[in-house]
């Protein structure tokens, strides 16, 4: 007998119906960008440092974590703070829904939930745009080889982050019961090494010392690390260094040598190698390549 089921239809609380921009920007700590207005929507993430966003005359400072909406028509400008070099995670968008005016001059600092979903935008916008540093691009190349279905990822991913800030603002995230399930557990050992290796950028760091500070073994150290974020330990330290040092060159107040040396480094050619094997770039390059585009 054919049975019959009742279908519900999809309520597009949200829709994006198209993406200009998803753009990853290292910008020096002497940016400045004047300003523009354009007919779409646009969101700043502050992923690394504090960036000063002024939106319509009213100024803000976006610290490290946040998040900030202009609305379309907006005229807004975005600075670093002259202090440090920030990473910022710019993403424009075409949006007519009704819930989308919620987000009119409001900046958020989001959850978990909704920084994971971030990372898994910014991903996903690396992988389907060309890499550029310029503010000032009007069309975003698609990579050369971008993967199979690479914008719509992008659309459904923003859009789930933004009902997920819709929930978590207006109190209708619904009744829900938390239990700290094995994933949570075996990620939260693995945001303690991340918060310890962060704690020590400047050092060396053993896994022996690190198994003591911890009270584990370290092959479940090694072993729950790798699962959940892909890298050894020692390897992801290597690249929190050399994020690091981007930062520094960025800032352009220390000469090659005494970054190396400041972040516990054997020899400035060490350094230079390493650097080199994680960006395709020379320390001097990276340097060279964000002034020329500062100018």
């Amino acid at each position: 007998m054919k049975q019959h089921f009742y279908k519900y239809k999809v309520e597009n609380l949200i829709n994006i119906s198209r993406i200009a921009t998803a753009h990853y920007f290292e910008f020096e700590s002497n940016f400045s960008f004047s300003g523009e207005a354009h007919d779409f929507w646009e969101m700043v993430y502050a992923v690394k440092n504090s960036v000063v966003c002024t939106a319509d005359g009213k100024q803000l400072v976006l610290k490290e974590g946040d998040v900030l909406f202009h609305q379309p028509n907006e005229f807004h400008s975005l600075a670093a703070d002259t202090k440090s070099a920030p990473d910022v995670f710019i993403l424009c968008f075409d949006c007519k829904s009704e819930a989308i005016s919620f987000f009119i001059g409001k900046h958020f600092t989001p959850d978990r939930e909704g920084t994971g979903l971030l990372r898994m935008i910014i991903e996903e916008g690396r992988r389907t745009f060309e890499a550029t540093n310029n503010p000032f691009i009007k069309k975003m190349p698609l990579a050369k080889n971008p993967p199979l279905g690479g914008l719509q990822m992008l659309k459904n991913l923003c859009e789930a982050f933004l009902i997920s800030l819709l929930r978590k603002e207006t109190g209708k995230e619904g009744a829900t019961t938390h239990f700290l399930l094995k994933e949570d557990f075996e990620e939260h050992i693995t945001n303690r090494i991340i918060a310890y290796l962060k704690a020590n950028i400047h050092k060396s760091v053993s896994i022996d010392e690190l198994a003591k500070t911890l009270s584990y073994t370290k092959s479940y150290l090694f072993r729950q690390f790798k699962k959940t974020t892909g890298d050894t330990i020692m390897a992801y330290f290597l690249k929190l260094k050399i994020d690091h040092a981007k930062k520094l060159l960025r800032e352009g107040k220390m000469p090659v040598s005494e970054i190396a040396a400041s972040l516990a480094f054997d020899t400035p050619n060490y350094f230079s190698k390493a650097f080199k094997k994680i960006t395709g770039r020379t320390p001097t390059q990276y340097k060279r390549s964000h002034q020329i585009a500062s100018k």
